[in-house]
């Protein structure tokens, strides 16, 4: 921290509630309310997907209830884990693995030791050992209120909070978009390889309905697959050919297998899962790769083999396998080469989309934790900057 900061501790600044024990008779009590466990609390923000609920009585909901800016610490898991409740929920509580930390005084700004103590256990090291040593390690109340934090004026706590909250923020909005095109494009896949893109009318098959005008055949028809090579660590030679494995790319070597663009299927570890190369690579022991696309659009079959069910296909060997005569042999439909392609343009411009925003979301990853080491070692001081705190004082 900043030399030229003044330090407290943690029991200096707030009060520390506790919550109540998750116990049998509470579970089964009439007077049910909404409750937060260590599960909903993240560092920095709240996941609510799935809330909990038990016995509260009247004296409990008052105190211990959540209030519009509390700040909650995890005691055990990730402890020290920190978030700041918005009041999402009314008379939510908390279970009594959370500690509740609600400020003394007017000029603590609960959001700046929200990230103090994210870049206290995470980054800097200055609270390691703070845990018990238990069979769980555990953040007691006592050692919580221990802790040595630092003081700067208020509106320099402000400002700090406000720069790292503009820039979780706009990680959180980069995150939406990715689920949000993530959706459109399964949503897309299950359109464009149901109905086409030529509007023409469907068949029944035997895989289900598909436009009349594509074929349904044995998968080997459509690509011929065959296993990859076995490559050690200790054999490759750094280079710029990508070695793909079941997991994808892991590694890097000077020699190619097989000429791109390619497709690829983990056979055994992560079974099933469909990779596209561009360029020439080596392909992995673990996988199977196409030999020949019988005249397909290379990234149309690997969209058409993502939407499949291969794990199904295993061997039933002790070890789980990929079968390639299982794979061939599956039923499949597809369109002629020209619609292939516009298929395949489609669903690349909503995956470029995707890469896009995850490409922004990593620099704003990097970015905040940038600022969350300097500002928080006063390395970089924000006393001059023109910042609207507003967000961190709703």
């Amino acid at each position: 921290m900043s030399d030229t900061w003044p330090t407290e501790t943690i029991g200096d600044l707030f009060d520390i509630g506790a919550g109540k024990s998750v116990t049998p008779a509470a579970r089964h009590g009439e007077l049910k309310h909404p409750f937060l466990r260590t599960s909903n609390v993240f560092w920095g923000r709240m996941d609510l997907s799935e809330v909990d609920s038990m016995h509260f009585t009247k004296d409990e909901i008052a105190s211990k209830s959540l209030r519009k800016g509390d700040l909650l610490v995890c005691e055990g898991g990730d402890i020290g884990r920190a978030a700041i409740w918005n009041g999402e929920l009314t008379d939510c509580c908390f279970q009594n693995h959370i500690h509740r930390l609600r400020s003394k005084h007017d000029n603590i700004v609960p959001r700046f030791y929200m990230y103090y103590l994210q870049s206290g256990f995470t980054q800097l090291g200055i609270y390691e050992g703070a845990g018990n040593k238990t069979t769980i390690p555990n953040l007691s109340r006592n050692r919580l209120s221990a802790l040595s934090v630092p003081k700067p004026d208020e509106t320099e706590q402000k400002k700090i909070a406000a720069l790292l909250w503009k820039v979780q923020r706009a990680i959180e909005v980069e995150e939406k978009l990715i689920a949000t095109a993530r959706e459109l494009k399964q949503s897309a896949m299950r359109q464009l390889f149901t109905r086409g893109l030529q509007g023409v009318a469907q068949k029944e098959t035997d895989i289900g309905p598909v436009p009349e005008n594509w074929r349904v055949d044995r998968l080997v028809e459509f690509a011929h697959f065959q296993r990859g090579y076995d490559i050690t660590k200790k054999g490759q030679t750094h280079g710029t050919v990508p070695v793909v494995s079941s997991g994808g790319i892991r590694s890097w070597h000077d020699v190619a297998a097989a000429s791109g663009p390619g497709v690829v299927i983990g056979r055994k570890g992560s079974i099933g899962t469909v990779h596209y190369v561009e360029q020439d690579f080596w392909p992995h022991d673990t996988t199977l790769f196409a030999t020949d696309f019988c005249g397909n659009v290379p990234l149309f079959v690997y969209y058409r083999l993502c939407v499949l069910d291969l794990k199904r296909l295993d061997s039933g060997a002790a070890n789980p396998a990929l079968n390639r005569n299982f794979l061939h042999e599956e039923l499949i439909s597809w369109p002629n080469a020209d619609e292939q392609r516009d298929i395949a343009f489609i669903l690349q411009t909503i995956d470029r989309k995707i890469s896009l925003h995850k490409s922004k979301c990593a620099t704003l990853q990097e970015l905040f934790q940038t600022l969350l080491h300097k500002l928080m070692t006063g390395e970089i001081r924000v006393a001059d900057l023109d910042i609207d705190v507003s967000e961190v004082t709703q």
